[in-house]
């Protein structure tokens, strides 16, 4: 069945989910095919991969890279597969189903239907929330988003989410070869931009819920950058005309 949407999957160590994953979203009432970015999980996560395209070749493609190269090189690296494949819908989301799988028609029907060029799923919007998560991490979040609002005037409440539509218009405008992060201020980053270009973004709430398997990649070296990296944004668009569209 032909599909106009492609789901960007990274994945590191994630041999605990990504079955079930894949499994879930090709069971999902509309058509969408699956891209998984592997940064060579030494757990065996691209053997599970490869067994799943056996039954499903049309549906399911995997890049494998050479090791752990970070979240925003390996979502580009999809972006990228997804354009030269002709997809109009390229979406972003964890392996670990804290994105809720069914929230993809949600976020198709913002961009198909509604008017959105980027569509969030959005913990902090009216209906959103966060579930299972430490008390200290959602306000260390939450107030990160705030942050970036009041930094860059973005009007996006969950600026670092990583579940994300982009029509593919959006993709093709950006200059992904000039994208600067490649941790948790990639995702600010690509909204920021997608925002300055003039393209319009819609959120919509899902529950986010904290992993149950597998092992958390954030560190505080990846907020780091998300703290300076905003600073940065800003201060490229007062001063070099940032960005540049492609």
């Amino acid at each position: 069945m032909y599909s106009d949407s492609v789901v960007i999957i990274p994945t590191y160590n994630e041999i605990e989910n990504v079955a079930r994953m894949i499994e879930t979203v090709l069971a999902l009432p509309r058509s969408f095919d699956i891209l998984i970015v592997d940064d060579h999980s030494p757990d065996g996560t691209a053997a599970v991969v490869h067994a799943k395209i056996k039954e499903h070749p049309e549906r399911i493609h995997i890049i494998e890279r050479a090791g752990k190269l970070g979240l925003g090189t390996a979502y580009i690296a999809g972006f990228r597969h997804a354009l030269k494949m002709g997809y109009e819908y390229i979406f972003e989301m964890d392996c670990d189903f804290s994105h809720p799988p069914q929230d993809l028609m949600n976020l198709y029907d913002l961009c198909a239907r509604k008017g959105a060029d980027v569509a969030v799923g959005s913990r902090y919007i009216r209906g959103g929330r966060v579930k299972n998560w430490p008390m200290g991490r959602i306000l260390m979040s939450y107030v990160a988003s705030l942050y970036v609002r009041f930094v860059t005037w973005l009007p996006v409440h969950d600026t670092t989410a990583g579940f994300v539509c982009y029509r593919r218009k959006v993709l093709e405008c950006i200059d992904l070869d000039r994208v600067h992060f490649k941790g948790y201020a990639f995702q600010i980053e690509m909204k920021y931009t997608a925002h300055c270009l003039g393209f319009k973004v819609k959120e919509y709430p899902i529950t986010f819920e904290n992993r149950v398997l597998g092992t958390s990649k954030m560190s505080s070296s990846i907020f780091g950058e998300a703290f300076t990296g905003v600073l940065k944004l800003r201060w490229w668009r007062m001063t070099r005309n940032f960005p540049t569209p492609r």
